[in-house]
């Protein structure tokens, strides 16, 4: 029984840590349509900003919680600005320009910290089921991420933000029409999804550590879970995780770490192969 709760507890934490990884590039690429190449590196460079916050001292759960998700977020703006908006409409283009933008920040973060792992402990101490023993923290990601995905509902379903936001993706000129800033709309999106996206590199950084590639195994799951959950945010991003966390953490548990990938694979292959428009294709289509 102690085994079966341990293994849950760990089931949790890999769907939560899917959704968090994915929800920042669900918006970008649900909302917008925009393939963006360098959502791992938003990642990193969260986890980067509340490692270089927590070493001058500022608290370790503002630095996560706050301080990262805020310089990702402007950083976002930034590159919406100054790239992504001379790109809509060209997918092709968005994925080299922000392939070129991936390499740019591999190399930079390279350059500043050094292509060595940092990272910053856990904290919370570890909690005791029967003979087993896990880190609390677990449980503060699995938090973080429900508070996450509530939030973007709450926002999406009955705030004028989301309802302006929702209505200039389906269709942008006659928001503009209606008195909406579309070029406006675009730049807040983006940088939203690249401040969840930071918000989820800082609180997994106690976990993974952060060095200058980690992005490569972040963004190759990140886009197997959106695209495995289809058109819809929420439901989409939630349903996929639910499923390839799940085998990925039993199949880890199973049999090794490497087998777990190996599933996780596996399992988006086949999920893609029968519903090629992804779970909410099929499912939840009225879902957000």
């Amino acid at each position: 029984m102690d085994l079966v709760a341990l293994l849950a507890v760990q089931v949790l934490y890999a769907i939560a840590s899917l959704a968090l990884i994915s929800v920042g590039l669900a918006i970008i690429f649900g909302m917008m349509r925009v393939i963006n190449l360098a959502h791992g590196e938003f990642l990193m460079l969260g986890g980067y900003a509340a490692i270089v916050a927590t070493s001058r001292g500022i608290s370790i759960w503002l630095s996560m919680l706050v301080i990262a998700p805020i310089v990702v977020g402007i950083i976002g703006v930034i590159v919406e600005r100054t790239i992504i908006r001379f790109l809509y409409g060209r997918m092709i283009d968005t994925m080299l320009a922000t392939w070129g933008l991936s390499l740019f920040l591999v190399g930079l973060t390279t350059a500043i910290f050094g292509n060595t792992t940092v990272g910053i402990s856990a904290p919370l101490g570890s909690i005791e089921i029967g003979a087993y023993r896990f880190s609390t923290y677990t449980l503060f990601v699995i938090a973080v991420a429900v508070l996450v995905l509530a939030a973007i509902f709450a926002v999406m379903r009955w705030t004028r933000l989301g309802l302006i936001a929702r209505g200039t993706m389906q269709n942008a000129d006659m928001a503009a029409a209606l008195g909406v800033n579309p070029p406006r709309v675009y730049a807040i999106t983006f940088g939203i999804g690249a401040a969840l996206s930071g918000l989820a590199g800082a609180v997994l950084a106690p976990v993974s550590g952060v060095f200058p590639t980690i992005g490569v195994a972040y963004v190759a799951k990140s886009f197997i879970t959106v695209i495995g959950g289809g058109a819809a945010i929420l439901s989409g991003t939630l349903s996929a995780s639910a499923l390839f966390g799940t085998i990925n953490q039993v199949a880890t548990f199973a049999t090794t770490p490497v087998f777990g990938e190996v599933a996780l694979l596996a399992a988006a292959i086949v999920l893609i192969r029968l519903l090629p428009q992804g779970i909410t294709g099929r499912f939840f289509r009225r879902g957000l």
